[in-house]
């Protein structure tokens, strides 16, 4: 298995699906970086030589990505749960954050119903 940015790829996809598997890059983003290396996306990761791997390394290190990100999201979430904004406040609350209706649906954010208490 081919290792980039700290993730195992596996090696038996195209390239563009297998980078996906970072978190952080999308389809759009791996077929940025494999148009600017002049690789073929579709190409399985078994196909694709050393070199190319660690050119690929390399360009990933330019994007933020896995730990970082994932550490400057919730610091930013932190954040705006300190200030008091609205989206901070629905983000303690458990609720949704986007402006979604809340009466019928959002029980993915809301968890399961409890039962009413008389």
């Amino acid at each position: 298995m081919a290792r980039i940015a700290g993730v195992n790829i596996p090696e038996n996809k195209h390239l563009e699906i297998a980078l996906t598997h970072i978190f952080g890059i999308g389809r759009v983003t791996a077929q940025k970086i494999c148009t600017e290396l002049k690789l073929d996306y579709t190409k399985k990761v078994s196909e694709i030589s050393e070199d190319d791997l660690e050119n690929i390394r390399t360009a990933v290190g330019k994007y933020t990505v896995e730990g970082d990100l994932r550490r400057e999201i919730s610091t930013n979430i932190k954040r705006l749960m300190d200030l008091g904004a609205f989206r901070g406040i629905r983000h303690r609350r458990k609720l949704p954050v986007r402006g979604q209706n809340t009466k019928n649906n959002a029980r993915t954010r809301k968890g399961p119903k409890k039962p009413m208490r008389a």
